[in-house]
Formats: C-alpha cells, structure tokens, sequence
C-alpha cells in the first residue's frame, strides 16, 4: 500500500522533468517543425515568417504555410548571426528574447537530478537491507528450501540402496528427536558425503530423508558457490548455515560437492589457484568447525568423484561418514523396476524379474529412463498397454541407438554383417556360458552401428576369473574371426570390438596383474595425482623396458583369444551357417529361435580353452570393470 501511494508521485516528477527538460519541446504552443537555419533565412526574405522568439540554443516562430496561408509553427538551431535582428526589422516580424527558461526551470535543473539520485540511493539501501534486489542478493545463499509440505519422497520411493538406507534412518531419528541421541555424550555426525556413480539416486535418497524426518531441506548445487569475484563465495556459505540455524532441525544438501571442495593443490595444474574457490572452501571448511550438530542442522553431500575432495574436507569432525550409493545388484533393479511399473499402464506378462535380468549395469536413472521409453514406444504403435516387446525395444534403443530401417545395406555387406554378429553368437554359446544371447540383429542402429549382438548376464558376477577375461576377449574378436574364415580377409566392421578387446587385455596385464612375464605385480597408473602437487611429475614411472613388455603381453593375450575364436567358430560352422541364413530372412533372431538353432546344430562338446600356456590365476583381486553386454558391427 506505501508503495502504490508513492506511485503518483512518482510519475508527477517524472512529467514535471519530461516538461522542462525534453530536448526540443516548444513552450509557446506554435508546434514542433524543424527547419535548417538557412531555410529559415528563405522563408524570412519570402515574408513568409510572422513571430520569432529567439533562445539560448534555439529560434522558434510561426509562419505562413502556402498554398492557404495556414499558420504553422517552426523551430530552428540558432547560429551567432549579427545581421538577424536587422533582418527581422526590416521584414516586420515581430520578434523577442528569452534568456534562460525561468527561475522554476533553473532551480528544478539542479534539485530533480539530486532528488532522483537521492530516492535511488535510498530504495537501493532498503533493498540491500531486505535482500530483495538483485544487489542486496549477491552475498546471499541460492539454495532452494522446500519445507515439508513440498517433499513427497520417503524411503519406500528409493529402492536399490538398502545398505543405505539403513545408515540414513539414524538420522532420520536424530533430526525427529535430537535429544534422545545426546543422552550418553555421543553426537551425531557433523556431515555425511553420498558416494557413488551417477545416477545411482543419491539426490532422490537426500531428499528422502528430509521427507521422512519432516524438516525443510536446502538444496544448493557446488556450483553455484563459485563467482567470478573473490568473496561472494564465502559469503554464500556463511547465509546458508547462518538460515540452517534459523530454520533448525534441517538438512543442507550440497549436491556435486567437488565442485566445492576439489583439493586446492590441483589448481596449480592450470596456472595456479583459484583464490574465489580456495577461499569458499575454506569458509565450509571453519562452518564445518563451527556448527553444532546438536542444534538440529545435518549437511548431507553428494559426490562421484570423491577422489579429488580436498583431504581436509573428509578427515573426521567434518564429514564423518561417506555412505556408498552403488550401482544395483539384480533385486535391486527389480525393486526399481517395480516402483516406476506402478506409473505406466502395462501388460500382466512384464515382469521386473525377468527386466532385471537383461539390464546389468543400468543404475536407477538408467531404468527410470527404460520404463518411460518402453511407454513411448507402445503409444507410438498405438497399444492400449506396455507389452515386454516394448522393453526390449527401449533396452535395443539405449543401448544400440536408435533404430535405422532406412538405411539399405548392399547384399553383400549384409551377408558380411551376419556373418560378423554370428560370430560373436557362435563364441559366446560355446565358451562363455554365464551369459545367454539375448539377440542378434543385422538392423543397423545408431551411428555407424551396422548390427548388434546383445547378451546378458545369467547372475551377478562381483569377481572375474582369468579364463572368463579370456573368453570375453574371444567373444569380442569372434566377428573378425567369423569374417576371415568365410571371407579370407577382415573389414573396418571389427574396429569397435578390437578396441574393447585391448582394453580388457591391458587390465588383465597392468591392473590384475596376469601377465606370464610381468607377474604378480600391478602397472596401473592411477590418473588422479597425488597431493601435494609437487609430488606429481607428470609420468607414469614406468621403465621403457617394462612398457615394451607390457605391450608384449598384450598383444599374446589378444592373439591367443583370437585363435580360440577361430577354433571355436570352425567346430560350430553348422551353427553359423543356420544363424546367417536365418538373420539374412528376418533380419532379426531372439533368445528363443537361437536356443533353438543351438539345439539343432550346435554340437554338444564345447572348445577347450586351451593355447594361454601359462599358469592359471583363480580370479581377478577385486570388482570388475562394467561389461557392455551389446556388440556393435
């Protein structure tokens, strides 16, 4: 109401200055016509001008205007002329001065501009008070607090992190009775950081635990800490936990937290440090130090890099805990599955165990995604529900890319495509029978992906032994194999398969350590410099001659693979030959039909996984790599 009161006011002044001080305005009513001063000195010697009032800048008058005499008025620059009263007297015009524009128009010219600056000034400092300018809101935190009322998550809406789970209700608990968890002496932990790869939900689960304990929750990105000026950082910090106090019991949630709190000494890998970060971090670091977690306050952060968090940020009093949030296990996934199936209308044969099946490694985001494109794929073909079809469909489509019927192979590259997926089929069955084909495709999808074998996991592996390293290198090289053996020379087709096969031979040789030569010993060179930086220098620190033999190695793994491939697709040749035949008239084959062709043609005795003459290791020392499960031609 005080503001709309000032409103008219303001807009008097504002007429009162476009009044007096508009450039040009006429204050004799005779128009606004501008004329160059010499066609003024025409129509002055024509008799055509009737009244002049000369300015300080400036001439105005009336004049007759042909063809009927119509009385206009004009304007015109004045020019230090001396002959124009002469002229004036001597065509009988009626002419007069005026010096300045008046004692209002001389006192306003100096008391407008200051009251203008003076009521700027003064709404500026109101709103820097009230921190409701974009000024007054530079130093101010950007976190968005959603109060209970707009937090719907609880933890039956997260699935696939139990172990997580189970760590967060404490402080569900404490944040619903702080006093319960003081009454030995002990405290609840200051900060707890949410570890894992992305997508695995760790943002969700954040906002879970807000949502179970009632309380607002702060949500600020890393990010959004840094500025371009040195300061404005550390006082963002300093609001959010100065609101947190206020607001109290609440969580702070930092999400992307190394984008904060990266170590200081990496800056001087570009040229040296950033003192707008190192100074930001600092001021977490001594809030950290200050806050009490009696008061109710819990900072949780999240992060999938915790590998370049500065030392100081984890050691204990400040983040006590980090919580791993892991890619899920195969009841995971169907815990998943079943929460985002509840949202779509779908069929009573899907079933998430079976989807579970097939999507080894997809973290929650990844089946998030699954379930909405399947529902996509089915309301373009005008289902009235989501068949499993439909999610094969989207497994096909994330996987493989998108589907290119339009795309017309030549006969002969797509007999060279079948004969290439069959290959990888073929090696599969026979050697690695953990996984199932699920598969196979002459369709080309995505970019440059001309066909596609997709096979799946029987069970969830937490570690790999040797010989099944060695049957991967061999399925994944089989498409070379089966298209020199029928065509006595290799394509460009191979070229994504020999990529994945060398890093998989490198692994075995620098980080399991299974090279003949090599022994026992890792040679993995761990990107991530260690701190402080004057301990990098930047290489590796292996000799020339044990990177020549690592290469060495290598190389014998991948042709020992080669010619298990090649042994293997020669003991199953009817087997590849009915897979073409069958691929070249439906261009496709699934789980079903290759179960089939294997039980007709494939022979019951399966290749040796001989020719690695070394000894045997019993397995690899700790998680595996993530497998891409789908061979691309």
């Amino acid at each position: 109401m005080r503001a709309r009161r000032r409103f008219p006011l303001f807009l008097v002044l504002l007429a009162l200055w476009w009044l007096l001080f508009t450039p040009g305005r006429s204050l004799t009513g005779t128009g606004s016509e501008s004329l160059p001063y010499s066609a003024f000195l025409d129509e002055l010697e024509q008799g055509r001008i009737t009244s002049v009032l000369i300015r300080e800048d400036r001439i105005e008058g009336e004049r007759w205007a042909p063809p009927f005499r119509i009385s206009r008025g004009f304007r015109t620059t004045r020019i230090e002329d001396p002959t124009l009263i002469e002229r004036l007297r001597s065509s009988g015009v009626r002419f007069d001065s005026v010096v300045g524009g008046g004692w209002i128009r001389d006192t306003f010219s100096w008391i407008l501009p200051l009251l203008f600056m003076a009521a700027f000034w003064w709404w500026m400092l109101r709103g820097i008070g009230r921190g409701q300018t974009q000024m007054g809101a530079i130093g101010r935190s950007k976190a968005r607090v959603y109060v209970e009322r707009d937090l719907s998550v609880r933890f039956q809406d997260v699935a696939g992190v139990d172990e997580a789970k189970v760590e967060l209700r404490e402080v569900v608990e404490f944040l619903k009775d702080p006093a319960r968890y003081g009454r030995l002496g002990g405290r609840m932990p200051k900060g707890l950081l949410l570890v894992g790869p992305p997508g695995t939900g760790k943002t969700l689960l954040a906002r879970a635990v807000a949502g179970e304990a009632e309380v607002p929750f702060f949500s600020i990105n890393g990010s959004e800490f840094v500025e371009l000026f040195v300061g404005l950082g550390a006082a963002r910090v300093r609001d959010l936990f100065e609101q947190a106090r206020k607001t109290a019991p609440c969580i702070i949630f930092i999400d992307e937290m190394d984008a904060l709190g990266k170590a200081r000494g990496l800056g001087a890998l570009s040229g040296g440090a950033n003192d707008e970060k190192e100074q930001t971090l600092n001021q977490l670091l001594a809030e950290l130090d200050g806050f009490d977690p009696g008061g109710g306050v819990v900072l949780l952060a999240a992060t999938n890099r915790p590998e370049i968090l500065d030392p100081a940020l984890l050691r204990s009093g400040r983040f006590d805990r980090q919580i791993l949030i892991d890619m899920p296990d195969r009841k995971g996934r169907e815990d998943i599955l079943l929460i985002h199936l509840r949202k779509v209308n779908h069929s009573d044969t899907v079933e998430a165990k079976v989807l579970a099946g097939i999507t080894t490694g997809f973290s929650g985001a990844d089946l998030a995604n699954l379930v909405n494109e399947a529902a996509l794929i089915a309301t373009r073909r005008g289902a009235n529900q989501v068949e499993p079809a439909d999610f094969t469909g989207a497994v096909e489509r994330m996987v493989g890319g998108l589907e290119r019927k339009s795309r017309v192979l030549a006969p002969d590259e797509k007999e060279r495509v079948a004969i290439h997926e069959m290959g990888h089929a073929t090696v599969s069955f026979a050697l690695d029978r953990g996984k199932t084909v699920h598969k196979v495709s002459i369709i080309p999808r995505g970019i440059g992906a001309l066909g596609y074998t997709m096979r799946r996991p029987m069970e969830d592996r937490n570690l790999i032994a040797q010989s099944e390293l060695e049957h991967q290198i061999a399925v994944l090289l089989g498409g070379r194999a089966a298209e020199t053996l029928r065509f006595k020379e290799a394509s460009t087709g191979a070229a994504d398969d020999l990529l994945k096969a060398t890093e998989v031979a490198r692994a075995m040789v620098e980080r399991y350590g299974m090279g003949v030569d090599l022994g026992p010993a890792s040679w993995m060179h761990d990107p991530a410099p260690p701190i402080p930086m004057r301990e990098w220098n930047g290489l590796s620190g292996h000799s020339e001659e044990i990177r020549k033999r690592i290469d060495e190695e290598t190389i014998r793994i991948l042709e020992h693979a080669y010619g298990l491939a090649m042994r293997t697709l020669r003991h199953h040749e009817r087997f590849v030959e009915a897979g073409v035949s069958g691929l070249l008239e439906k261009e496709s084959l699934d789980e079903a039909e290759l179960q089939t062709l294997w039980r007709l043609h494939g022979e019951t005795e399966s290749i040796a996984p001989q020719g690695f003459d070394r000894v045997q290791a019993g397995g690899s020392s700790g998680r595996p790599e993530p497998e891409n499960h789908t061979h691309q031609t």
